[in-house]
């Protein structure tokens, strides 16, 4: 079973399976803006709803820390042009 974790040092949502990272959507943080820049799901993986969860993780995240969401990264800006309920966290659209 994949497991979502937050790791804000490392400033992503990481997926992991029986302890190996299968996935990953990271971000950069500068003036109450985080950008997120890539989000990658190992081939065995892909079309489960990782990459989803993922950055689900990161919008919940920038929630809680009252940040905004600029998606950079295609999949990312694909999910918030799809996902009305990002409105709130998106910087730009």
């Amino acid at each position: 079973m994949v497991e979502i974790v937050y790791e804000p040092e490392y400033q992503r949502s990481c997926a992991y399976d029986d302890g190996k990272v299968v996935g990953e959507c990271t971000y950069t943080a500068e003036d109450g803006i985080w950008t997120i820049d890539h989000t990658e799901v190992d081939e065995t993986y892909k079309g489960k709803g990782v990459a989803s969860k993922l950055v689900d993780e990161v919008v919940q995240q920038a929630r809680d820390a009252e940040v905004k969401i600029i998606p950079r990264c295609p999949y990312a800006k694909k999910r918030f042009e799809h996902k009305k309920q990002y409105a709130d966290v998106w910087a730009e659209h």
